[in-house]
């Protein structure tokens, strides 16, 4: 229950920066839509934000943050405080090296990269040409992330979860002011987005340094490359690299085949924006703040209370994702109106995008569950089990993208992501079972029939109180944008409450749990569990 209540209170600390990063999110996507026309220069730079975005992922937050954690959270557990800064330390030199190549090597080969991952921009020469050059610009990027990525791995095991999720706010906010402040000052203003990212870099690294000073760790440069853990943390690594990477192909298939398609990739960009929304506020804030406790768990060979927190936090990102797949699908036009539907972003382009969420979002519980599942493997230091199913993953999604883009279009490819992640979701699961003979699969269940109930009540009462609105038609001026948003947030809330009510009666345990905890935390009686 201690480590329960850990990561409830991580994930809330996480889930609200998160989601006032959201927020700001959807307010760059908002301004991005105005500005650029989704089949013109808006596709190039999805395209070109992609490749770096796609080696941070690879690089710094997915296999460094992952197999840094375990292995400095057990020499903090078991080893005086200088040793583990001395590896922090260490691996920061380390990174710093290898970003900097990376960096110079990723714009030197900007046209390679661009040429395989959107074939179809070879026979638009413009776009393939400016696709390149904001490659260039913003691939340096992955220099700063990578730094910010391992400032979380610190943080994180030292349980300061503030400034890592902080961070991407300043990224958001960075995308609009250089729009709206920049945007007449460059001959092609869509440039005015990549100085955007780069400066969104810079800021997001300064952000973590006072922090880092703060838990004790002072940045400082360490040549002792030879030290154990470094070996350990590498040989994590690897791996993780290597399972990041087959995802993250799994990923870039779908830009691949979009290519294709006029807007196709604008579409999925947008589309996956939403969808990001619950999935980074609640699944992958669960999954950041489980993983210093599975992993400390795991260090302490204390593998039935593993697996009874692997369980909660299942069961607490199904909680919020079935409501959320029910709600996005449901009211997906009302949603995409509100936000985009205005300057470049037509009726047209809304239909389009809201074909992707449909099928997005049919994987939305899928999506959760694997970011912990994976999460409980790292913490075991089991780093290639996760990269065997994620190569079956793989070859389902390319299969499955084959099958589905010729009567789908862009809307197949969306639906072929969420049903081989769904596939990848099940063999974890299954193979954790096998493992250790039992995950409560019982309660998952159990809890996943009552959240899908008081879902589906949910649904039909948005459904009916959503067609009081005109959602085809972008509001006229700001009052009939308030008017609409206002519209559009009182059937969320009653939405909202619906579901809630109905998961009371139905007594959802976990809905009783952060009950609970609300109550210990206005008496005072909360578990601090750490700095946050």
């Amino acid at each position: 229950m201690a480590e329960d209540r850990r990561v409830v209170r991580a994930a809330g600390v996480i889930g609200f920066y998160t989601l006032l990063s959201r927020i700001f999110g959807l307010v760059r996507d908002a301004v991005i839509a105005n500005f650029f026309e989704a089949r013109g220069v808006a596709d190039a730079w999805v395209v070109a934000f992609k490749i770096p975005n796609t080696f941070r992922r690879l690089f710094g937050e997915g296999s460094l943050t992952a197999s840094f954690i375990p292995v400095y959270t057990e020499s903090l557990n078991k080893d005086p405080r200088e040793e583990s800064d001395k590896i922090a330390h260490i691996s920061m030199t380390i990174s710093v090296i290898l970003l900097i190549i990376l960096s110079v090597t990723g714009v030197v080969l900007a046209p390679l990269l661009v040429r395989v991952i959107a074939p179809g921009y070879l026979g638009v020469s413009e776009k393939f040409i400016l696709t390149v050059s904001l490659t260039k610009w913003m691939f340096p990027y992955i220099f700063f992330i990578g730094l910010v990525a391992l400032c979380m791995g610190i943080l994180n095991s030292l349980r300061h979860f503030t400034a890592p999720a902080l961070a991407p706010v300043l990224l958001n906010l960075s995308l609009i002011l250089s729009t709206l402040l920049l945007y007449n000052y460059f001959a092609q203003p869509v440039y005015a987005l990549a100085l955007g990212v780069l400066i969104g870099g810079i800021t997001q690294l300064a952000l973590q340094i006072p922090f880092l000073y703060r838990v004790g760790v002072r940045p400082k440069i360490n040549f002792s490359f030879f030290h154990p853990a470094i070996g350990r943390i590498f040989k994590l690594m690897v791996p993780a690299i290597l399972g990041l990477a087959v995802y993250q192909i799994n990923t870039l298939v779908s830009t691949f085949f979009a290519s294709r398609l006029p807007g196709g990739n604008t579409y999925l960009y947008f589309a996956d924006r939403l969808i990001q929304f619950p999935l980074g506020v609640f699944a992958i804030a669960i999954a950041t703040a489980a993983l210093p406790s599975l992993s400390r768990l795991a260090a302490d060979n204390r593998m039935e209370e593993l697996m009874d927190t692997l369980n909660f936090s299942l069961r607490l990102a199904f909680f919020v994702a079935i409501p959320a797949m029910v709600g996005l699908i449901i009211i997906r036009v009302p949603i995409l109106n509100v936000l985009f539907q205005r300057g470049k972003f037509d009726f047209f382009t809304v239909r389009m995008t809201a074909q992707a969420v449909l099928f997005f979002a049919l994987g939305l519980w899928a999506f959760s569950g694997v970011r912990i599942i994976v999460s409980a493997f790292y913490s075991l230091k089991d780093m290639k089990t996760p990269v065997y199913v994620a190569i079956v993953a793989l070859l389902t999604n390319i299969i499955l993208c084959k099958l589905l883009v010729g009567p789908l279009e862009h809307g197949g490819l969306a639906l072929a992501i969420s049903l081989s992640s769904a596939i990848n979701m099940l063999l974890l699961l299954l193979i954790l079972r096998r493992r250790f003979g039992t995950i409560g699969a019982g309660k998952i269940l159990g809890s996943i029939f009552k959240a899908v109930l008081s879902s589906l009540l949910m649904g039909g009462l948005i459904y009916w109180l959503s067609g009081y609105g005109e959602w085809t038609v972008a509001a006229d001026d700001i009052y009939g944008l308030v008017v609409k948003a206002g519209r559009l947030l009182g059937v969320i809330v009653v939405g909202t409450g619906v579901y809630l009510a109905s998961c009371y009666l139905l007594k959802n345990s976990e809905l009783s749990f952060l009950l609970e905890g609300l109550r210990r935390r206005l008496k005072g009686t909360g578990d601090s569990g750490g700095d946050l």
